[in-house]
């Protein structure tokens, strides 16, 4: 009998570019919107700002995302590439690679022998691959998919400035843009924490005090920079 189980490890890959990208998202463009009425009255440019940094945000975290993993699966994929040969080349040399790997996780040489055979004749590049390069299906790398995460959450997370900006006075806009963007990332923080299964109130109180400084940094360049118009 086999009983299903969910690992925190199957999470790995979009929880960080989704929390990576939410968090950066509402608070960059919280920051801008922030700095930006800071420095004038106006609705428009505040708007705009708004929307260029989703546009570019979401962009941005979509091509770098893309980049760093697509460096991660080219290197997995040259790992593999070199097994692919020594196993052509050298298979009795990496059957003893893989039964010492075997030994020294605590099986006795005999029983190890036996394990690297088996395994070996039923998949010997997934068995160096998991067992000597510590790849698996779980982490192995996804850009595309790591790509429209990165964008789709920053997107998101931006989403509720702008949605201010649209929707508020601007006499109100700068304390409700901060209220609502700390509060949205305790939440996010918590999330990502409990998911994580990392404390909550450390995930949450690390996040909220970034982003705090974050606007309270650009609200500061906007009101020494700006000309601030009755």
């Amino acid at each position: 009998m086999t009983h299903p189980e969910r690992h925190r490890t199957e999470h790995i890959g979009w929880l960080r570019a989704a929390v990576l990208g939410a968090n950066d998202g509402l608070i960059s463009t919280s920051s801008l919107v922030v700095g930006v009425a800071a420095a004038q009255a106006a609705r428009d440019p505040v708007l705009l700002a708004a929307v260029a940094g989703l546009v570019s945000g979401a962009l941005s975290m979509a091509a770098g995302e893309y980049v760093s993993v697509s460096s991660q699966a080219d290197t997995e994929q040259a790992d593999l590439g070199r097994e692919r040969g020594e196993l052509a080349t050298s298979p009795e040399l990496e059957r003893a690679e893989l039964a010492g790997i075997y030994v020294e996780r605590g099986l006795t040489s005999e029983l190890a022998g036996q394990v690297a055979d088996q395994l070996m004749a039923h998949d010997a590049l997934g068995a160096h691959a998991r067992d000597e390069l510590g790849m698996s299906e779980v982490t192995r790398a996804r850009p595309i998919q790591a790509a429209l995460s990165s964008a789709a959450a920053f997107a998101t997370g931006a989403a509720l400035p702008v949605l201010l900006v649209l929707l508020l006075p601007l006499s109100v806009l700068t304390p409700a843009v901060v209220g609502s963007s700390l509060v949205l990332l305790v939440v996010l923080g918590s999330l990502a924490a409990r998911l994580g299964g990392a404390p909550m109130l450390r995930g949450a109180a690390r996040v909220a005090f970034w982003g705090a400084v974050a606007m309270a940094s650009t609200a500061l360049v906007g009101r020494l920079f700006g000309t601030v118009t009755a």
